[in-house]
């Protein structure tokens, strides 16, 4: 999966109305949101929003951010 970027702009775009506070993924935006192409969120057994995860996160190389 991959982030959305806008033309001209080194901003991804953040999927709207998705919030993210997972800041050491590469699709945080640096704020609050997801730039990723799309999300998977699992697991199929979930049966509590603890029990969910978001499939999509790909750690950042840069552990600082």
């Amino acid at each position: 999966m991959e982030g959305i970027y806008l033309e001209g702009n080194d901003r991804p775009e953040h999927i709207e109305r998705i919030s993210c506070s997972v800041k050491n993924c590469v699709y945080h935006d640096g704020e609050l949101y997801c730039t990723a192409k799309r999300i998977a969120v699992g697991t199929t057994t979930a049966t509590s929003c603890g029990e969910t995860m978001c499939a999509s996160f790909k750690p950042r190389n840069d552990v600082n951010s």
